[in-house]
């Protein structure tokens, strides 16, 4: 539900009710009676939030260049020296 602003023309009380948007705008100041004006509010802003908009929600897989979806293969760099202590790990 939306919430709307109201001014009392009469005695400048302010104050915000939550609304449906088929509701009648409301006419009687709850202090002293007098007309109300329905303000027109800001209402509730966009919120950005976390790591970025475009980066976790729109952005395509592999958009960085042809060929970057492919991971290279995991290898030990010391396998040239003759290194056998990545194949005896695992």
């Amino acid at each position: 539900m939306p919430t709307y602003e109201y001014e009392c023309k009469k005695c400048s009380h302010r104050f915000e009710v939550f609304q449906k948007m088929t509701d009648k705008p409301l006419v009687e100041c709850p202090k002293c009676e007098g007309r109300l004006k329905r303000l027109i509010g800001s209402g509730s802003g966009i919120i950005f939030k976390g790591s970025g908009f475009y980066a976790t929600d729109y952005k395509k897989q592999g958009s960085s260049g042809a060929g970057a979806s492919q991971e290279k293969p995991k290898t030990c760099p010391k396998i040239k020296e003759g290194c056998d202590g990545c194949k005896a790990n695992g």
